[in-house]
């Protein structure tokens, strides 16, 4: 089992507050500054609770990804992945949408489809985002 910690302080109300993601467990960032505009209209240098979600959602597919080429034998040279999270506000997080390109030798576009579709239902983060109504995959090889 792993715990992962953040710790965020807000000040204000939505619209006119903001905040800062203070720290991770891990120490790899933080400070973060987050604000209702950032989220909704443009970052300006700010980041959001959805692109934290499209850097797990992109990161944890990899890993699945990776996985399970290897277990069939075919271990990726290469993965490039990025996950566009939308957001609409009233709504909520209404897409994700996942994209890879990959180098895989001895592996055909059908089988790495495969191998995609597969890690793309079985990430944990897929998981996690089962309320989103959509969730989308182009997976191809390089």
């Amino acid at each position: 089992m792993a715990d992962r910690t953040a710790n965020v302080t807000w000040q204000g109300s939505l619209l006119e507050g903001s905040g800062t993601i203070d720290s991770v467990g891990s120490g790899a960032f933080g400070p973060l500054d987050v604000t209702w505009t950032a989220r909704t209209e443009e970052p300006g240098g700010l980041t959001s609770p959805e692109e934290l979600v499209a850097a797990a959602h992109a990161s944890c597919f990899s890993m699945a990804l990776s996985h399970a080429l290897a277990q069939a034998g075919t271990p990726p040279e290469r993965l490039e992945t990025s996950a566009t999270v939308t957001f609409v506000p009233g709504t909520g997080i209404t897409r994700s949408a996942l994209r890879v390109r990959a180098t895989v030798p001895g592996l055909d576009e059908a089988g790495f489809a495969e191998h995609a579709s597969a890690a793309k239902e079985g990430c944990p983060v897929s998981k996690a985002l089962a309320a989103v109504p959509e969730i989308t995959l182009d997976a191809a090889l390089a």
